[in-house]
């Protein structure tokens, strides 16, 4: 049975978005496991680039990827998301996935902040090709608080309808500030 977690329920909207010899982008890898759904999805032809700002993260989804055998579909980055245009060229990439927050298990005083990330978002939308689509898990509450996901959510709603395609969902029955998917298709 499916956990129905927020990023497993993102990746059900990107499952048919992703093809074979794509290019995906993880903007915050974490742990890896949206780095691992990716580098299956763009198979043996494909590549993904995998960001964070923690070594942590990068040396646990590195270690992940070589036990599934994916590391060559994997490009390893050490930098901040808002970043992605340094390292991915305009019209290139099929899907971006973002996890906003903290890394599950590291140290909480380290989450994204609301500048870098809409930053990323607006680099991830330049980034990404025509039907192609950008997930969010946006995180709120606890450690990292509500700007981010109010400056977020904010900044989602202004974005041109004719372009961009943007999809909120909430957990509506769950308490404690659930997260929030976002899916954002470019038209």
């Amino acid at each position: 049975m499916k956990s129905y977690q927020i990023a497993e329920y993102n990746r059900i909207f990107l499952e048919d978005i992703i093809k074979e010899g794509g290019f995906c982008i993880d903007a915050t890898a974490g742990g890896g496991n949206d780095t691992i759904f990716l580098a299956k999805k763009v198979g043996a032809f494909g590549k993904v680039l995998a960001m964070d700002i923690q070594q942590v993260a990068l040396d646990k989804t590195a270690t992940r990827l070589k036990r599934e055998g994916l590391e060559e579909r994997v490009e390893l980055i050490l930098d901040t998301h808002a970043r992605l245009l340094s390292y991915a060229q305009t019209n290139s990439a099929d899907a971006i996935m973002f996890n906003f927050g903290y890394f599950p298990g590291g140290d909480h005083r380290v989450h994204t902040k609301a500048q870098s990330s809409i930053e990323a978002i607006q680099a991830g939308l330049q980034i990404l090709k025509k039907d192609g689509a950008m997930s969010l898990c946006i995180y709120s509450g606890g450690d990292s608080g509500f700007e981010e996901r109010d400056a977020i959510l904010d900044y989602l709603k202004m974005l041109d309808s004719r372009q961009y395609l943007v999809i909120l969902s909430e957990y509506y029955n769950r308490p404690n500030h659930p997260p929030i998917p976002v899916l954002i298709v470019k038209l």
